[in-house]
């Protein structure tokens, strides 16, 4: 994840974040189902983890969410701090220890497209189960694990790195990120003291269709983002 953001996020960052204003898996695919999980989130207290650009916090701050925002490449966090003033970012890895965030301190967590650029799951989700209260919502959208069939990968269960790349304004942006089972990624929220409240397929807005008439039948057809809302448990599970 650092070698990723801090080059290929930096290096590219603006026309990545040209790109994921409008494009169809972006604007009309993911932050839609993001929100529409997160619901009502007026008067909330929301950590935007990893915010790239901000274009999902000015959405939350539009519903009238109080947004803190974290994100590993510095030129996403500038880009965000001049698209959404109102919400306060901080450059961070959320595979470190989030120790200027105190605990308790957020109603909500959206993890948008972020978690599955890490493999080790677990003191990731156990640092954002301590910033949310009890009772607190996370909302996190990652690849399907359909995806072993996307990479020809051979084995299902595995856990791996695959690596990818992304085509941003004609240029190549080669990313590399891990495809796990859908078993590791309950697991993983149960042993963090998360309980799964829905498990989300969606299908993208009709804007899709426009924005892409090409990869929108994909959309429509296979999938290609999970999405998680998990309740933030009194006391964790520990199985």
């Amino acid at each position: 994840m650092r070698l990723m953001a801090e080059t290929q996020y930096d290096e590219l960052g603006h026309l990545y974040d040209e790109h994921s204003a409008t494009n169809a898996t972006n604007a009309y695919y993911d932050r839609p189902a993001i929100l529409e999980l997160a619901g009502e989130v007026a008067g909330k207290r929301v950590l935007d983890v990893g915010c790239a650009g901000g274009h999902l916090a000015r959405q939350l701050v539009e519903r009238g969410a109080k947004v803190t925002g974290i994100d590993l490449s510095a030129t996403m966090i500038g880009l965000a701090r001049r698209r959404c003033p109102e919400a306060e970012f901080h450059q961070a890895d959320l595979a470190r220890p989030l120790d200027f965030l105190p605990s308790d301190a957020f109603d909500l967590v959206t993890a948008s497209l972020v978690l599955h650029y890490l493999e080790d799951w677990g003191p990731p989700l156990a640092e954002l189960r301590r910033v949310l209260e009890p009772g607190g919502v996370l909302v996190l959208s990652v690849h399907h694990p359909e995806d072993w069939h996307w990479f020809d990968r051979p084995d299902y269960f595995r856990t791996e790195p695959v690596h990818d790349v992304f085509t941003v304004a004609g240029r190549p942006m080669p990313v590399r990120f891990y495809r796990r089972p859908l078993s590791a990624s309950f697991r993983a929220l149960r042993q963090a003291g998360f309980a799964v409240d829905q498990l989300v397929e969606p299908m993208p807005l009709p804007e899709a269709k426009q924005a892409d008439p090409d990869f929108y039948p994909v959309l429509t057809t296979a999938p290609r983002f999970l999405y998680f809302r998990a309740i933030s448990e009194e006391v964790p599970s520990g199985t």
